[in-house]
């Protein structure tokens, strides 16, 4: 019986006391039964937990009632054992790094596409407008091999670093039409849609990201399974582990 919750969030948010931050995030979840990750840095925090339902939401609700973290939202799965081996809480540079300081969600996102509305998309291969619909991987390629959707574009990252050279260098292919950009949760592809609106492409962000489109719509368009960091490597569109 599937018993133990997990989430997955990350809000871009400016964090003032990052390390300090950091210590008394510690505090808080060594009082409660989880594992997992949670990283914190000026830029805003992101985390995967798991554990019992009460501890992990009761957490986010701890979160969510200060002011710089009230919107964070969580997208739930539920697994019969615990995924994590331990419970790290990190300071770091940046909570998805790119090394492009200038690339800021927290001061304005990207467009962003719901899912609903991308499936619809997909159906036709336009968007609302009537312009050709691309979809845009920004993942490792490791990640990818699991599974994507149908005809998306897959740069063959290694790292996200990478990622700023390889929009420059495809740029022409993606001019003119409708690029929507996806990862695992949404958190790269915040930051891979402002490079390329940078870069002049009319690009969006897939909302809440794969796991966000299993949870909504299902599988629909997507072939395999996504990647998630932890134990059970692979979940399906039920959000159901399959590694």
């Amino acid at each position: 019986m599937a018993s133990v919750l997990n989430i997955s969030a990350y809000l871009f948010t400016p964090i003032d006391d990052p390390a300090s931050l950091r210590s008394e995030l510690q505090e808080r979840v060594d009082a409660r039964s989880l594992r997992g990750t949670i990283l914190v840095a000026e830029e805003g925090i992101n985390l995967f937990l798991a554990g019992p339902a009460e501890d992990v939401r009761g957490f986010v609700d701890e979160l969510r009632a200060e002011e710089r973290f009230a919107a964070l939202t969580t997208k739930e799965s539920w697994s019969a054992e615990q995924p994590f081996r331990k419970m790290l809480v990190k300071h770091k540079r940046e909570i998805i790094r790119m090394d492009r300081p200038a690339i800021r969600p927290a001061a304005g996102r990207a467009p962003a596409v719901d899912p609903v509305t991308l499936r619809r998309w997909l159906e036709t291969g336009r968007d609302d407008d009537g312009r050709e619909v691309v979809l845009l991987d920004t993942r490792n390629a490791f990640e990818v091999d699991h599974g994507t959707f149908a005809g998306a574009l897959d740069w063959r990252l290694e790292k996200f670093t990478e990622f700023p050279d390889a929009a420059a260098a495809h740029r022409d292919e993606l001019v003119d039409k409708t690029v929507v950009s996806f990862c695992t949760g949404g958190i790269r592809c915040e930051k891979a849609a402002l490079v390329l609106r940078e870069d002049g492409i009319d690009a969006r962000q897939l909302d809440g990201g794969i796991l966000g489109y299993f949870e909504h719509v299902g599988g629909d368009g997507f072939d395999g399974d996504c990647f998630v960091f932890d134990e059970r490597r692979t979940v399906d569109a039920r959000l159901q582990p399959t590694g």
